[in-house]
């Protein structure tokens, strides 16, 4: 599998102002974090950026090139300017070989339900589930074939598949993904049952004369 790779360069702890001009001239500004605490401001290029990480989720391991040195990193966070559509700022994290890590691991779902073919309603709450293992065995994502899910059928987070020596931290008993019957026909249903007959009407006794 290729490795992303980011490339960026140094830059000095930086005042708001010269945040703001780098972020007009094109850059973004980011910080590498390491498991000792120790952060050192960057720079990127905020297209080369975006073209690198397509695909990336938070659980993928990538290449960060800075001038001459290099590092296997997560990318923890990416602060957006919903409005203009712009990356403000990125945190990575560094990894070490040998080191335990957690991250979150997307959920992909593939195939069609056939609950969901038969007139079922697909749910997905859980998008992503929380892992530790050593970076060497970090899933990208779980793949969860929901080909053989009936109606009124779910999967739940203990019956996802990984690799040994990765442990799942997300509760067990979450539901991933269900499939629900229809609303449409749980509503049919109620008005094909015959209604209860209801008791006759007592008839006016008349009057004595």
């Amino acid at each position: 599998m290729t490795q992303h790779v980011i490339n960026a360069s140094a830059r000095e702890i930086s005042t708001k102002g010269s945040l703001n001009d780098l972020r007009k001239s094109g850059g973004i500004p980011a910080i590498v974090y390491n498991r000792h605490g120790k952060a050192s401001p960057l720079a990127l290029n905020a297209k080369e950026f975006q073209k690198a990480v397509e695909g990336v989720s938070e659980s993928t391991i990538v290449k960060l090139n800075v001038g001459s040195d290099s590092y296997d990193c997560l990318i923890k966070d990416r602060q957006l300017d919903w409005l203009h559509g712009k990356i403000l700022h990125v945190d990575f994290f560094e990894v070490e070989s040998g080191v335990a890590m957690r991250a979150k691991v997307p959920v992909h779902l593939i195939g069609s339900s056939i609950g969901v073919r038969n007139g079922g309603i697909l749910e997905n709450p859980v998008h992503e589930i929380e892992v530790e293992c050593l970076p060497k065995d970090m899933p990208t994502k779980f793949e969860i074939d929901i080909g053989p899910l009936e109606a009124n059928h779910s999967v739940h987070v203990r019956d996802i598949v990984r690799a040994d020596g990765v442990k799942i931290l997300s509760n067990a008993d979450q539901v991933v993904v269900l499939v629900k019957f229809a609303k449409a026909e749980e509503v049919a249903a109620v008005e094909a049952a015959p209604a209860a007959a209801a008791p006759a009407a007592a008839s006016p006794a008349a009057p004595a004369k």
